[in-house]
């Protein structure tokens, strides 16, 4: 390979990366370019800022040979979700990039572009960051900056008794495009078409947050928070906080039947390749669960729909200990697990989902 070639194919170094990635600060005056130290930031007048940060990591959240634009599209609507979750606006986002060698130029601007979409589809735009070279895999930690009406946060500790558990959206379709991503021939093998694979393996590489919910959770929801780890599981640490909050014990009656279910999903349900646990215990969602009082739920209903957003009502928060999951016979669903748990499933990405 000439020097000219090698060129074109390797990044130099970290001024290399960063002038890649420097374009996606251009609509942000507070990231100075990417030329300085640190950012800043001036909240508006009346608005309070909403702070998340989530990383990413090769084996674990998405696979290291994953196109790099889907790759970054995932590790930064992973965070957007916490704050459509929370009815913030986003502003901007830090983010800070680990590599375990070189990035080939090719990658990073696939990895830049994929940036570049979710920026515009998300409202958000880089404000800085840094990046080094360690072992172990490719390791994204992005840092998000909302914004919301000072007091207006939609906090998880905040459910109470009678309050209609309402998600966004469909479950359980990136488990199972989860599963596909990890068998290429299951698809076929099983019987399942190619549009509802394409749809499922979508919903896993590029979760969508619900930034269309931002005035019905806003308006009508008590306490809402983003679906990542399971629905059971994150309704119990729901229902876990409210309790404390509340001085009560809360707990909560989910239908099985009442999930709502993507066209897709039932095609896999069909096909032997998708199972209803899959909506209830498995991870990467990113959909808004939320309590609401009964009185708001057909006003949260209608607001979330001028927001392009379904939402679907799945039970209600009670005064009893627990969570139960219910079938059409009113008979308690067994799941065995709940959801993923980073501390003690295998960091291996047939067993990875958040």
């Amino acid at each position: 390979m000439t020097s000219q070639a090698a060129a074109a194919t390797s990044i130099d170094g970290e001024a290399g990366i960063i002038a890649v990635l420097r374009p996606l600060a251009a609509g942000f005056g507070g990231a100075l370019g990417l030329a300085d130290d640190c950012a800043q930031l001036t909240p508006a007048p009346g608005q309070d800022l909403v702070l998340k940060c989530d990383p990413v990591r090769a084996g674990v959240h998405f696979f290291a040979d994953d196109d790099a634009a889907d790759i970054a599209w995932k590790a930064l609507a992973v965070n957007v979700s916490d704050l459509a979750a929370k009815s913030a606006r986003p502003v901007a986002y830090l983010m800070a990039l680990s590599f375990p060698e070189h990035p080939p130029r090719v990658w990073l601007e696939r990895f830049a572009a994929g940036l570049g979409a979710a920026q515009e589809a998300f409202g958000i735009v880089l404000a800085g960051g840094d990046t080094d070279r360690a072992g172990g895999p490719l390791s994204i930690t992005v840092t998000v900056i909302g914004e919301v009406p000072v007091g207006r946060m939609v906090r998880r500790a905040a459910a109470q008794v009678g309050d209609v558990l309402f998600v966004s959206g469909t479950l359980g379709d990136a488990a199972v495009g989860l599963q596909l991503r990890l068998d290429g021939q299951l698809a076929p093998r099983a019987g399942l078409d190619d549009q509802s694979a394409r749809h499922l393996l979508g919903r896993y590489l590029r979760p969508a947050p619900r930034l269309g919910l931002k005035a019905a959770l806003r308006n009508h929801a008590r306490a809402a928070m983003d679906l990542s780890d399971g629905l059971a599981k994150d309704l119990g640490r729901m229902l876990a906080a409210s309790s404390a909050a509340a001085g009560m014990t809360l707990g909560a009656t989910v239908s099985a039947v009442d999930l709502p279910l993507s066209q897709p999903f039932r095609m896999a349900l069909s096909c032997g390749v998708a199972a209803i646990a899959d909506a209830l215990a498995a991870g990467d969602d990113y959909e808004v669960l939320a309590a609401v009082p009964p009185n708001a739920a057909d006003a949260y209903r209608a607001a979330a729909a001028a927001g392009g957003v379904e939402v679907t009502a799945i039970g209600t928060v009670e005064a009893a200990r627990g969570l139960r999951i219910v079938d059409a016979s009113g008979d308690e669903i067994d799941l065995g697990r709940t959801g993923y748990d980073h501390f003690s499933a295998a960091v291996d990405p047939s067993t990875s989902q958040q």
